[in-house]
């Protein structure tokens, strides 16, 4: 049997963090940062059994910041151009090279994360770590290349606003403005250089802005690298000869799956003309068939492209069922809704990367979402159950992690920052210091956890659900409380009935289960059936006849999950 895809994301300058206090703004001195070393056999033990096939280390390649590792060959950076203390994992400094804070000895920081993939490796789990093809970093150099590689930009003709074979796109006769206002630089004003950040001829920023001045909100610390698209005149394609730019990428994809990577969460992919990754991929998979290529990914109109032609194993599942989900905590919508999501896919279900948190996203148990980490019950089970594509759960989401308070660059918006020295605190509960054994987690932090290792792991080891089919009980229920969403998930060896309230209520309702839907599954005998719990060990019988008139009865606490096996 295939076992579905678990994906636990973690930033290893958080997790490992055993600070308690943070300073605002604080420095690596002062707030401290998690290491690869922190990811310990016996942490790694905890993250499968919680259910994990995959480990997604965010923020692995080195990229800018203020910290100053001059003293280890390491150039410094213009403090002026990073966002926050620590810097935006996606502002990549070298992609031949991992990211200094998170090693003990900075000299020794490949040795050190070669050490962890050997780890992640014996405790069962598969490495995922990010590409990120569309921009790199403003002062990009690599110090780490292999012999014969050429840096981004080496031999570019910076003359030209566009040439095929440049890796930049140039405004030449100007100079680089950083953006107006960017506030959060006033307390550290006393450390900015006098010597401003000179750029000329000015790059064009990262998300697509062609002008010398970006605005406080682009991705001003970034460039935008040319993989042969005009894109100020009509995005025009120029592909023959094959662009400098995708023969660069191609290599650093190799260069870090000889080095053990089993895939790749590829940022902002539909940036990247499809007929890249088309090559790309099919490329590194000549020499790494089992590795896997994950796109972030907003437009479901390029869904098929990005699958069929690109070649992308799996897509992010952002504006299907996240956003259906987000709306239904924070606008009140039906749960109704989320039968839309599998039909628009029109097929693409297996494909589809679900999850509740994410590095970009807003923590369910912040005020800018529910409000309540037991939300995550009744969402997560509808992401890791619905369909049998991935799953991915966020680092801190299973310990109730609120990402209260403001941080730094990262304010006080709900979401967990990638740019600043910190800690998680509801993590630290279960990290207890090293020990990861949930010692310092109160009784319903240990209780969220506990269900989603139940739900995690059912999820990857149940047929039904990672390899069996779907059928929304929806249209049969119409009754049913509009907080409410029941389903199937079925296979010729076990059936499943699932339903889940996203009311913060107690529920007491019925749920249909019709004629029609015994005869998919294959249930064309009338005998009497058992109803039995799975998450909640409990059992009912009931006769067919009236599971399909009146329906199987559900009593439901707040924020509830059912998952029931039909016998």
């Amino acid at each position: 049997m295939n076992h579905k895809i678990i994906i636990y994301q973690t930033l290893p300058r958080l997790f490992g963090n055993k600070k308690k206090e943070s300073v605002f703004k604080g420095t690596l001195a002062e707030n401290g940062c998690g290491k690869f070393d922190d990811y310990t056999s016996t942490a790694l033990r905890k993250i499968t059994e919680l259910g994990a096939t995959h480990i997604w280390y965010t923020g692995v390649l080195e990229h800018g910041t203020t910290t100053d590792y001059s003293k280890f060959d390491i150039k410094k950076d213009h403090i002026t151009l990073i966002k926050g203390r620590a810097g935006s994992p996606y502002a990549i400094k070298d992609y031949y090279d991992v990211d200094p804070d998170l090693a003990n000895d900075p000299r020794k920081r490949m040795n050190e994360f070669e050490a962890l993939i050997e780890r992640t490796h014996q405790a069962g789990l598969k490495m995922i770590i990010d590409f990120v093809p569309n921009h790199l970093y403003r002062e990009y150099y690599s110090d780490a290349k292999p012999e014969g590689v050429e840096d981004f930009g080496q031999n570019d003709d910076t003359g030209k606003a566009f040439d095929a074979q440049n890796n930049s796109y140039y405004l030449p006769g100007t100079e680089f403005r950083l953006p107006d206002g960017i506030e959060w630089l006033k307390s550290i004003n006393k450390e900015i250089p006098e010597e401003p950040y000179r750029e000329a001829p000015a790059k064009a920023t990262g998300n697509d802005r062609f002008t010398p001045h970006p605005h406080k909100n682009d991705w001003y610390e970034t460039i935008k690298l040319n993989y042969g698209v005009d894109v100020p005149d009509g995005r025009k394609t120029y592909f023959d000869p094959m662009p400098d730019t995708w023969h660069k990428m191609r290599d650093i994809l190799l260069f870090w799956a000889a080095k053990g990577v089993d895939g790749f969460r590829c940022d902002m992919a539909e940036m990247v003309p499809v007929e890249f990754w088309h090559w790309a991929i099919g490329e590194v998979k000549k020499q790494f068939p089992e590795i896997i290529f994950i796109a972030e990914i907003y437009n479901p109109f390029a869904y098929a492209d990005y699958l069929q032609h690109g070649g992308f194993d799996y897509l992010y599942d952002k504006a299907g069922v996240y956003d259906t989900l987000f709306n239904i905590f924070r606008h009140g919508a039906s749960a109704r809704r989320l039968t839309s999501c599998w039909q628009a896919l029109e097929g693409k279900e297996k494909q589809m990367l679900r999850f509740v948190e994410n590095h970009d996203e807003v923590r369910i148990a912040s005020a800018a979402y529910a409000g309540q980490a037991r939300a995550g019950i009744p969402a997560m089970t509808v992401a890791a159950a619905m369909n049998t594509g991935p799953v991915m759960i966020y680092g801190g989401q299973e310990s109730g992690e609120t990402a209260a308070g403001a941080t730094g660059f990262s304010g006080d918006d709900g979401r967990t920052t990638i740019y600043d020295y910190a800690s998680m605190p509801q993590h630290q509960q279960w990290m207890n210091d090293g020990k990861f054994d949930g010692g310092l987690l109160d009784d319903e932090q240990k209780a969220l956890r506990q269900f989603y290792q139940q739900l995690l792991t059912l999820s990857r080891d149940n047929e039904a659900i990672s390899g069996g089919k779907f059928y929304d009980l929806m249209w049969a229920n119409a009754n049913a409380p509009h907080g409410i969403y029941a389903w199937l998930r079925y296979s010729e060896n076990e059936k499943l009935l699932l339903v889940v309230n996203f009311e913060d209520a107690e529920i007491e309702t019925l749920i249909k289960i019709p004629d029609h839907a015994f005869g998919e599954m294959g249930w064309n005998d009338k005998k009497k059936l058992r109803l039995t719990d799975i998450l909640q060990p409990a059992t009912v019988g009931l006769q067919r006849e009236e599971i399909s008139e009146r329906g199987v009865p559900i009593a439901f606490e707040g924020y509830g999950a059912k998952v029931l096996e039909l016998k």
